[in-house]
């Protein structure tokens, strides 16, 4: 059948009415697709930290070396007429030769002055070798570890030789002497820094690079050789750490231009604002500007440093542009090196850049060590040009006529570049180069609101836009703004700090220093401020108190908890999330603010969040009551008492819709538990003997041998595919761990009728002791034990309890832990084993040590029963449980059950797919059944003292680290869903178009009328007996449960999509399921008759099969063999899950707030055996055991809303369906075969039709006006809305027309006329309307 291929070729029929249902789709509100559903709860993955400088450095002194001998022309070079004469602006031969020399040294101190003010300077003019080493030790030795500068200007001796010498004089000036480079090298030390501005001083470079390699070989062989005379010296320090800047290359000659400066490169590295103008003068370009001359440049006004003048503006932006060259060009970690450590360093390499710039255009290549790539060609200088062009061209008004200085438009149009990167760019692409730009303009009072703003949206794109901002040196700016105190930056800071928070908590400790905080509280507590700014401003001050003591100090100081206090009721979700974070971050063991918290009643304050619509909320307020009753400090009655009534407030959550929740709330009672250890101690020690001496009723004991389901003997089942819920299920890590899980598991089929006490869970415990050797890898308390005590401690004389109240909060919480225990959701199970076999480790341990080594009293469980039928276990590939004693029982083929007379063995480990064992091998199920004593488990190396603690104090759930992923994530981004481009937006678009398809084709069939319908479409064999059907409402996925397992068919293609285990415990069976947002991205719920809810994703695709979440839909069921289980309702319009069953109340939640909203007493004493609602006129009908059909107006109060009852039906109702239509009615029939219609508004019926007696299932046709019964006695009976029978279908096609088994289950498909049966032989087969109508 190519029904769905067909369709979508069809050409739009009718589009105006496709239309209006794509609509409606759009409207429908989806279920768990939170963030919290399809996301790890967990925080960012921390980012290498490379921003922060590991070693600041400064340069504190500075030797600056003339060898000028003016007058006398070294003999090795031969100069030009004119000739380059300028040393530092100086002509030397415009004075006596020794005024000259002084003048010129005094200048160029005041050059480097500039740069760095604060250094010690010494001069040697034309020294001798001993003068240049007293020079460079006395200033390494003043300077210790920081940086020294060593200039030489070498213009008046000969060129460096290849031998690695420079040329310095003797005492009388006759002649030339050599200076070693490697003796320089070792006076100086290092740090240092090298300037040499003469002729080849590329040379200099080569040479001090092969010195230094030859310092570190010799090194190495004298720490080989003791002998060798370096052994016994200091270590000389490594020349690695030393930078060089060299004038020209190793063949070259410094530019001879009488229009330039002699030192031309030492003035671009100390005056290169005076020399770059001078240098453009000298292009031809410059003769567009007219009427600027050399002279005019001398004259421009302004300082340097003061960034209004002319002057200090061009000064600025050359910075900013050197600045972004050098950002764009070298490798991340040498800018940070260069640009970043050094404020002395960074300029002389801005200048640098500078003087490649201008050098190259006299043939001349600058050197450096390290070595840069080529900048003179990058885009920016032309930027640099610009700006020289419009300040020049300004000049000569400026100077004749006083006109005033228009400022540079440069900062503002790189700001609008930023801006363009920033809105056009696409999602992958290179860093925006103008980020540097950005942050010097954050110095400027004009420019700063643009600045903050685009840096925002910036910061926004994500964690590495961040590391990239930090990479640049943006930290000590913000961290300066936070002293300004103009509020129109006040948003834009916050946002920004929240974004480098939230990548980088360890700035805490830097906002603390610098007073930051108080910023941020100003603004929490500032009620103009709009709620997400506030958010903001408390996430930020979460981090700051986040485990660091002075944050915790100076914000309880700086009034935190009143102020968030004053916020809890905020109607902003976020922030009273994050108020509450902080909270329960600012007293996580800091007893000053949990006392004043007590002072301002904090923790009853948060009790009101505990039924806060959003789960997210809630969760943060579980989180702050947990860390408030978890301090160390001592504790007195006044606080005992506190932490009671905090314990019993938390225990409420117990059933709360969220899983995320209910971690939160097992980590937060676990830190009651660390706190009153020893009086949980003596709880688990008497459950534990409770447990002991107190035989429960389990299905399991009165089961008779022979009773298995049939499911076991099926030869052919099929491989299934193992499951992890999203929460990652732990693989089981040895083969060790992995057998001993699979010898706990003794899983026994459920028997016969069994006795239940009330509010029990009844489970087979046919042996189980509770204390095992404390092996490293495995539980003292099993899943079967905490079970059994869970139903002991509800109906047993616990009374007798030594110095503790039977009622006492500690038994109190000890068995809301044991309830969690049992929870549905793995992750909340696994946190709740761990803390009650922590306690019950401790309580065995320090209760009994003389037990804990004699073997007899350990293997008190008896071997197991005949009854048990050997160790069942799950199957690892995520099957149901399957009894076994071989190898197989990991592999995918299913073995036969074995014979009771065999032994149980050990099955030897199989690596399961994927190294995933599903929920079953999580704990150990029972204890073994031949347990070792302590003797086996010492020589396996487990000694019972090396048992591992299962609770630190530090258990936690990743909430908050989660919750902090929403700051370092985009937040101005479009989200993908309403990106109309987007892949997730036209999947959904296809989706609804497919869905309007399916509805209007099978419209047109309805409408014709279906006048048979036994055309078998689909036949196959199910894995497991069919207990429950269920059709894809719009594509062709039929989903088939078994006792505890969900199988896939697509019954077009006739094939097997998925299988998979449901997690639900042994003794309970699935009862119900339904589709959610099946118009979009489905879900499947599953109910079991233990009142337990699953909800999966990925099933019936390539991926595998994933728990969304799980919860304890109705509480105090008890799951028997001959109940209606679990049954369900789901609302897609409204997000609301009609729950009932077993019980005496219809309870609705809302899975938009995953908590309940209403309960409905049904006020019968039977079960609820179906549910059906109808939103528009918010009726529920119940069908009930009694026979009884009860209607309830849900916006009514829980005491009037039964607005009818029909008795009429004199036995169990199997079906009670409400139409969906404005007057639509209601149809019930009975296990007696009467089908009733009633209107909801009469007391009687108004039809009866007689169908066959003994009905097993039913299902009414939503569309179709269909109804179809199924019965023990082999056959389905369709009929029309007439009650006239159009089919019976007594055989299968093929199969030599086998009969058709007693039918377990049957369902109509929402829309087509296709009918879905499952019979007690496992066939699962679909019947369809004849072929022509389709």
């Amino acid at each position: 059948m190519k029904m769905d291929s067909d369709l979508l070729h069809s050409p739009a029929v009718g589009l105006a009415e496709e239309e209006e249902a794509d609509m409606n789709d759009w409207k429908l509100p989806l279920a768990f697709m939170k963030k919290r559903h399809s996301e790890k709860i967990e925080g960012c993955k921390a980012l290498a930290q490379s921003w922060r400088m590991k070693d600041r450095m400064k340069t504190v002194s500075v030797a600056l070396v003339l060898c000028l001998n003016v007058g006398v022309d070294p003999p090795d070079v031969v100069k030009t007429s004119p000739c380059a004469r300028l040393e530092c602006w100086i002509d030397p031969l415009s004075m006596s030769p020794q005024k000259a020399l002084e003048t010129i040294g005094a200048n160029l101190q005041k050059q480097y002055e500039n740069w760095q003010p604060r250094a010690r300077y010494k001069q040697s003019l034309d020294p001798t070798v001993d003068e240049v080493k007293k020079l460079c030790t006395s200033l390494r030795r003043n300077a210790k570890e920081e940086r020294v500068l060593f200039h030489y200007n070498g213009h008046g001796v000969p060129r460096p030789t290849v031998n690695g010498e420079i040329w310095v004089f003797n005492k009388n000036y006759t002649q030339y002497i050599p200076l070693s480079i490697y003796d320089l090298q070792t006076w100086m030390g290092s740090p240092s820094i090298f300037v040499y501005d003469c002729s080849n001083a590329g040379i200099i470079v080569k040479s001090f690079k092969q010195f230094a390699l030859q310092r570190e070989q010799e090194l190495e062989v004298a720490a080989i050789n003791p002998s060798h005379p370096l052994a016994q010296m200091p270590l000389p320090p490594s020349m690695k750490n030393c930078i060089q800047l060299a004038a020209c290359e190793a063949s070259e000659l410094l530019p001879m231009n009488p229009d330039l400066p002699a030192d031309l490169f030492t003035s671009c590295l100390t005056t290169p604002i005076k020399i770059a103008l001078r240098w453009f003068c000298m292009q031809k370009s410059a003769k567009l500007v007219p009427g600027v001359t050399l002279d005019l440049i001398e004259k421009i006004p302004g300082r340097l440093n003061d960034r209004r003048t002319p002057l200090g503006e061009l000064n600025w932006i050359f910075t900013a542009i050197t600045d972004t060259i050098a950002w764009n060009v070298l490798p991340r970690d040498l800018f940070q090196k260069l640009f970043r450590q050094d404020l002395l360093v960074a300029s002389l390499f801005r200048n640098f850049l500078l003087a490649e710039r201008i050098m190259r255009s006299y043939n001349c290549t600058p050197v450096s060590s390290p070595r840069l790539p080529p900048t003179y060609m990058h885009a920016m200088w032309q930027a640099w040009d610009l700006a020289v062009d419009i300040c020049l061209s300004q000049l000569p008004t400026i100077i004749e006529e006083g006109t005033a200085f228009r400022h540079s438009p440069f900062f503002a149009e790189q700001l609008t570049a930023f801006q363009v990167w920033l809105t056009m760019g696409v999602e992958n692409r290179n860093p925006p180069e103008q980020l540097p730009i950005v942050l010097q303009v954050l110095l400027s009072q004009v420019h700063r609101l643009r600045a903050l703003d685009l840096l925002g949206r910036f910061l926004d794109l994500g964690p590495w836009a961040v590391s990239l901002a930090l990479s640049v040196g943006i930290f000590p700016y913000v961290l300066k703004l936070l002293q300004s105190s103009a509020r129109e930056l006040r948003p834009l800071l916050v946002f920004i700090w929240a974004k480098i928070l939230a990548v980088d908590s360890s700035c805490q400790a830097d906002l603390v220093k610098d007073n930051g905080h108080k910023y941020f509280l100003s603004v929490l507590a500032d009620s103009y401020m709009p709620a997400e700014h506030r958010t903001m401003a408390v996430f930020i001050l979460a981090v700051i108190v986040n485990s660091y003591n002075t944050g915790q100090e100076a914000c309880l100081q700086g009034n935190l908890i009143a102020n968030c206090l004053e916020q809890l009721s905020d109607p902003h979700p976020l922030l009273r999330q994050w108020v509450a974070i902080c909270l329960g971050r600012i007293w996580q063991n800091f007893d000053p603010a949990r006392w004043c918290g007590v002072r301002d009643s904090a923790h009853e304050k948060l009790y009101t969040l505990l039924s806060d619509p959003i789960p997210e909320v809630r969760c943060a307020a579980v989180f702050a009551l947990g860390t408030f009753v978890g301090n160390s400090a001592e504790r007195t009655d006044h606080s005992t008492t506190i932490d009671h009534n905090v314990a019993m407030m938390l225990a409420q959550l117990i059933n709360d819709g969220s899983p995320v929740v209910r971690k939160e709330l097992v980590v937060a009672l676990s830190h009651l538990v660390v706190q009153y250890e020893s009086n949980f101690c003596t709880v688990a020690l008497q459950f534990i003997e409770e447990e002991k001496n107190y035989t429960v009723p389990s299905p399991a004991n009165t089961a008779e041998p022979g009773n298995l389901t049939p499911v076991r003997d099926s030869p052919a089942i099929p491989r299934l595919r193992s499951v992890n819920s999203y929460t990652n299920i732990r693989a089981a890590t040895t083969a060790r761990n992995l057998n001993k899980s699979l010898q706990n598991l003794n899983l026994n089929e459920e028997g016969g009728p069994a006795a239940f006490s009330p509010g029990n869970l009844s489970t087979s415990s046919s042996a189980s002791s509770t204390l095992g050797s404390p092996d490293n890898d495995e539980y003292i308390l099993s899943f079967e034990t905490i079970d059994k005590m869970r139903r002991v401690s509800s109906y047993s004389s616990l009374n007798s309890l030594i110095g503790v109240s039977f009622n006492s909060v500690y038994t109190q919480i000890w068995r809301v832990l044991l309830h969690l225990a049992a929870d549905p959701f793995p992750e909340v199970s696994d946190l709740a084993m761990k803390v009650l076999n922590s306690i019950a480790y401790k309580a065995t341990m320090n209760a009994r040590p003389q037990r804990i080594l004699d073997s007899g009293s350990l293997t008190q469980s008896a071997p197991a029963s005949p009854t048990s039928k050997g160790t069942h276990i799950h199957q690892a590939g995520g099957s149901p449980p399957m009894p076994s004693t071989s190898s197989s029982s990991l592999t995918n083929e299913v073995p036969k059950p074995p014979t009771r007379e065999q032994p149980v063995t050990r099955p030897p480990y199989t690596p399961t797919l994927g190294g995933q064992a599903p929920h079953s091998h999580q704990f150990p199920r029972t204890r073994k059944m031949f347990d070792k004593g302590p003797e086996q488990a010492a020589e396996d190396g487990d000694e019972p003292g090396g048992h591992r603690n299962y609770i630190s104090p530090a258990l936690q759930t990743g909430l908050c680290d989660w919750s902090a992923k929403y700051f370092a994530q985009p937040v101005m981004k479009i989200p993908e869903e309403h990106d109309l481009e987007s892949q997730v937006r036209m999947e959904r678009q296809w989706r609804f178009l497919r869905n309007t398809r399916v509805r209007r084709q099978s419209r047109c069939i309805t409408q014709r009328g279906v006048s048979r319908l036994d055309d078998q479409i689909f036949i196959n064999r199910n894995p497991g007996v069919p207990s429950v059907v269920k059709f894809h409402p719009f594509n062709t996925c039929i989903a088939v449960a078994d006792k505890d397992s969900i199988c896939f068919w697509d019954w077009e293609k006739g094939e097997r999509l998925d299988y998979f285990y449901n997690g639900n415990p042994r003794y309970t069976r699935i009862t119900s399921m339904e589709y959610l947002n099946g118009h979009d991205c489905s879900l499947l719920l599953t109910a079991t008759d233990d009142g337990a809810l699953r909800i999966w994703k990925n099933f019936a695709d390539q991926k595998n099969p994933e728990m969304v979440t799980a919860w304890q839909g109705l509480s105090d069921m008890l799951p028997t063999t001959r109940g209606a289980g679990m049954v369900v309702d789901w609302e897609q319009e409204t997000g609301l899950l009609m729950t009932s069953g077993d019980v005496r109340v219809i309870r609705i939640w809302d899975t938009d707030r995953e908590m309940k909203v209403q309960d409905i007493p049904t006020g019968a004493d039977s079960c609820v055996t179906s549910l059906s609602c109808d939103s528009q006129r918010s009726l529920i009908v119940a069908g009930l055991g009694d026979g009884s059909v009860r209607v309830f107006d849900r916006r009514m109060g829980p005491n009037e809303c039964r607005v009818m009852t029909y008795r009429e039906h004199g036995a169990w109702v199997v079906k009670a369906h409400l139409q969906k239509e404005t007057d639509g009615h209601i149809i019930s029939v009975s296990v007696n075969g009467d089908v009733r219609f009633f209107e909801p508004r009469t007391p009687d019926s108004i039809n009866v039709l007689q169908t066959v007696k003994g009905l097993t299932a039913l299902d009414i046709h939503p569309q179709a006006n269909l109804f179809a019964c199924g019965s023990m006695n082999q056959f389905i009976a369709v009929y029309n809305a007439n009650g006239d029978v159009i089919s019976n279908i007594k055989y299968y096609d093929g199969f030599m027309g086998q009969r058709i088994g007693a039918i377990s289950c049957l369902t109509f498909h929402p829309y087509w006329p296709h009918l879905a049966v499952g019979s007690n032989d496992y066939y699962m087969s679909i019947y369809s309307a004849e072929k022509r109508l389709r």
